[in-house]
């Protein structure tokens, strides 16, 4: 060592480590866009794209009103035009290249040099236009202009000097159209490309937070998620994400007379369609607002988004009893369903949410994920409580990430626990947990696993549980007469 003559400073690593941020609901939304019309149709079948407006969401993806069809317009459309919340990660997996249908020399009028071929679906890199079957292809943008008009129909026009004659009467078109009648559930559950080895579907779950380094609150396939096939994966993907992260699967009910059509058959379903898991809420039935109808999970993904963000980001709270965005709830075949407050308590009592027009308007109702009742353990029964153990415990492995490899002392375990601990005082003071701590515990430890590398720390945390019931005991005290004598 050199020899040294004065005053000298080092650094070391702070001993308390600030907790990383975790977005508590952040929605990752499978389903089908009207992709022709997006801005480049190209490279946004299975890629997770992030999306924190309206605007951007529309311009990667298109949009149409047609939310049978295209299933994510109508989460862009609650999500960000309804609840105001974002971001979103939205996956597409209707492949212009696979889900399509070809249209050969289609005979379209062209009225004053202008033509309209009358199909929403056009790719309009696709199409190819003649004046006759056998004739050459005529040039776009020498020839004639094809564009989409607000009814996302292609119009074609004539250029001046250009091959079409002034009085041309018709033109032959031939284009792809996608196919969104195509898609089915396996290509929302998708898998592993044998050929590529890219994941599809809900495989894709895992490159959310590598891309973007977020971690999925909630995994949303309005549409779909009624297909128990659907479902049952989407659990599967919740409880485990990268290893590492969990998440909620926001699901809903099958409302059509082939399922539950009725708030009577609603639980049946649910159990016979084994939709009873601690990581997934289920939905029932439909609403409306307008002439726009909403699947149940769509609105209760944007309203649990937006309570979250009125508390800080922190899903300590229950999106029950907060309003949604509706004037009337529905079944499937568009029937109107009005539950009065025992038939919603009745579903709710079976591990359904559902939507009460009560007191205050159009309100989410329901505290209890899919095991209610087969179990009533607070931390997988109720919605709240669940979110706050899988936002704690993804909170905790991003801030301790950095500590793995480091050398197994008491200064290590000091620093987990003082900045774990400090943490949760915090919540606690917040009244966001009752109380939480940390403990490095002996009887955890033994010898055997410390020398192999392996720390264990135990934490006890108390979210607080929704008051979902609130008595007032009355009665009538004759001990008040005495004031008619004062």
């Amino acid at each position: 060592m050199a020899y040294r003559h004065g005053i000298y400073v080092s650094e070391i690593p702070t001993a308390i480590v600030p907790p990383v941020s975790a977005s508590a609901g952040l929605p990752v939304v499978f389903g089908t866009a009207p992709v022709n019309l997006a801005a480049d149709p190209t490279g946004i079948t299975n890629v997770p794209t992030l999306c924190y407006t309206y605007q951007e969401a529309v311009a990667v993806f298109g949009y149409s009103k047609d939310w049978e069809k295209y299933t994510l317009c109508e989460f862009m459309k609650s999500q960000f035009a309804l609840y105001a919340v974002g971001p979103v990660v939205f996956i597409n997996v209707l492949d212009p290249a696979v889900h399509k249908k070809v249209v050969e020399n289609a005979n379209t009028t062209m009225t004053n040099g202008v033509a309209k071929i009358k199909s929403t679906e056009v790719l309009l890199a696709s199409l190819v236009v003649k004046l006759t079957a056998v004739g050459q292809s005529l040039v776009k943008d020498t020839d004639y202009t094809a564009a989409f008009n607000d009814e996302a129909e292609v119009i074609v026009t004539r250029i001046e000097g250009g091959d079409i004659p002034e009085a041309q009467a018709s033109i032959l078109c031939s284009y792809n159209e996608i196919d969104p009648s195509a898609v089915n559930t396996d290509d929302i559950v998708g898998g592993i490309d044998i050929i590529t080895g890219d994941p599809e579907g809900l495989e894709l779950v895992n490159r959310v937070f590598p891309l973007f380094r977020l971690i999925p609150g909630q995994i949303v396939a309005p549409g779909w998620s009624h297909h128990p096939a659907v479902a049952a994966v989407m659990n599967a993907k919740a409880g485990n994400i990268n290893g590492h992260f969990k998440a909620i699967a926001v699901t809903d009910a099958d409302s059509s007379s082939g399922g539950a059509d009725q708030y009577t058959k609603v639980a049946a379903w649910k159990n016979d369609n084994n939709y009873m898991s601690p990581r997934q809420i289920v939905c029932w039935p439909k609403v409306k607002l307008g002439d726009d109808h909403y699947h149940l999970s769509t609105q209760a993904a944007g309203r649990m988004c937006l309570t979250d963000s009125d508390n800080s980001d922190v899903p300590y709270k229950s999106p029950s009893n907060k309003s949604i965005q509706a004037n009337g709830a529905m079944v499937a075949s568009g029937k109107a369903v009005a539950l009065d407050p025992e038939q919603a308590a009745y579903l709710n009592g079976q591990g359904i949410v559902t939507a009460l027009n009560f007191i205050g308007g159009w309100k989410l109702w329901g505290n209890r994920t899919g095991v209610y009742p087969a179990s009533s353990d607070p931390k997988d029964a109720f919605i709240p409580v669940r979110r706050m153990f899988d936002w704690i415990g993804n909170t905790l492995v991003q801030t301790f990430w950095s500590k793995i490899d480091e050398p197994t002392n008491r200064l290590l375990i000091d620093t987990v626990m003082d900045s774990a601990n400090i943490w949760f005082n915090g919540l606690a003071a917040r009244q966001m947990i009752l109380g939480g701590r940390v403990e490095f515990l002996s009887s955890e430890n033994p010898t055997t696993d410390l020398i192999d590398g392996i720390i264990k720390f135990h934490v006890y945390v108390t979210p607080p549980g929704p008051g979902r019931e609130m008595d007032f005991i009355m009665e009538y005290d004759v001990n008040y007469m005495s004031t008619l004598f004062e």
